[in-house]
């Protein structure tokens, strides 16, 4: 095994998959019809405050004059609604649509005006049709008609603009965590082959050399750790008890290769049992302790696994004994570390510290992530 440095790993970010990209297509039909409802609420509430001031909402003459003035910007209001929905771009502000806006809000201005002028043959006596309609074609409604449009126009496109950035950066997390959960299902298919290699050739070995016994008990453990891995879908945090569960059975198959050659301790404190942690975390570790330490030793050697809560950290540490002074230990330049470290990132992004360096003779992988409860 070789020094490293210590590391946070890369921030991957999060996000949601299928149910939220159909969550929000989803959505967009409630969303449009709440606008509507909100647009067509408004309006009768306008209607008869218009009413009710002009006379009450109980005179006839009044009650139209409010449902006119306010019922058409209502339908207005709803009609930009639902092509802003289709045709985002017709309330943007490129130039084009700024003078199509101004043309359509002048015509609409003085349909409403002649429309609301028209009302004058109900309660008025003009002398003539023309001046019934063209009573209120003056510059000042007409500009208050062009503020409302503009107004109506400009509060409808703010708010369809933030639903569209808010929809967009949901698909964007969406699909910047379907990346990230494609890569950390990468590192676990790249992680499980390594292991499953290396016991299959110990296994092999032992055939060769005529100790049957010995590679049918170590198929046994092999048979267990699989079991274990294959019921998980997905990568996950499973609970530190399920997670030593592997480690003792991969460290009885290594029992088997070394005999007494490997001594094993392991100290959890029960209060870290129930902690969470990265499937697969621990074993690539000891793994590595074993084959770059322990396989070199001459004599026996220690592999020491501990376990401990610390407020609300959980510490992890592996050590080993190496190969000592007259051993020859071999560099680790394998996928263990390196992945694990890619997989802490995936989990924890920057709230964990791994740290590997020699410890004496040997070699020490300390780990410190969050602590959570499973």
């Amino acid at each position: 095994m070789h020094s490293s440095e210590v590391s946070t790993g890369i921030t991957p970010e999060l996000s949601s998959s299928e149910m939220e990209k159909n969550g929000s297509a989803g959505s967009i039909p409630r969303i449009h019809g709440f606008g509507l409802a909100v647009i067509a609420l408004t309006s009768v509430a306008l209607a008869l405050a218009t009413a009710s001031e002009c006379a009450s909402v109980l005179h006839v003459p009044s009650l139209n004059y409010g449902l006119v003035l306010w019922g058409w910007w209502g339908l207005i209001a709803s009609a930009i609604w639902t092509i802003g929905f289709r045709k985002p771009i017709i309330l943007g502000f490129s130039p084009v649509a700024i003078i199509v806006q101004m043309v359509i809000g002048c015509f609409l201005g003085i349909v409403h005006l002649l429309l609301l002028g028209s009302l004058g043959f109900i309660n008025a006596a003009h002398p003539t049709a023309l001046a019934v309609w063209t009573s209120l074609l003056n510059i000042n409604r007409f500009g208050i008609e062009i503020l409302v449009y503009g107004f109506v126009l400009g509060m409808i496109g703010i708010v369809q603009f933030q639903m569209r950035a808010q929809r967009d950066a949901m698909k964007s997390l969406a699909l910047k965590k379907q990346l990230s959960e494609a890569q950390l299902r990468a590192l676990q298919m790249q992680l499980e082959p390594h292991f499953l290699f290396n016991t299959l050739n110990a296994i092999t070995t032992l055939v060769e050399l005529g100790r049957q016994k010995e590679a049918v008990e170590m198929l046994g453990h092999l048979n267990a750790i699989l079991k274990s891995t294959l019921k998980r879908t997905n990568p996950e945090k499973v609970p530190l008890s399920q997670e030593l569960e592997v480690v003792e059975n991969y460290l009885a198959i290594e029992q088997v290769r070394f005999a007494d050659r490997l001594r094993i301790e392991i100290k959890v404190e029960p209060a870290a049992l129930d902690s969470l942690v990265p499937c697969f975390l621990l074993q690539p570790i000891v793994e590595n302790a074993i084959r770059h330490g322990i396989a070199q030793c001459e004599s026996d050697g220690l592999v020491e696994a501990t376990a401990r809560r610390d407020g609300d950290l959980l510490r992890l540490e592996v050590r080993d004994t190496g190969a000592g002074r007259n051993g020859h230990a071999k560099p680790g330049n394998g996928i263990g570390l390196k992945n694990t470290r890619e997989r802490l990132a995936h989990f924890y992004q920057d709230g964990y510290v791994m740290k590997a360096q020699p410890s004496g003779n040997g070699f020490e992988v300390a780990i410190a992530i969050p602590y959570e409860r499973s």
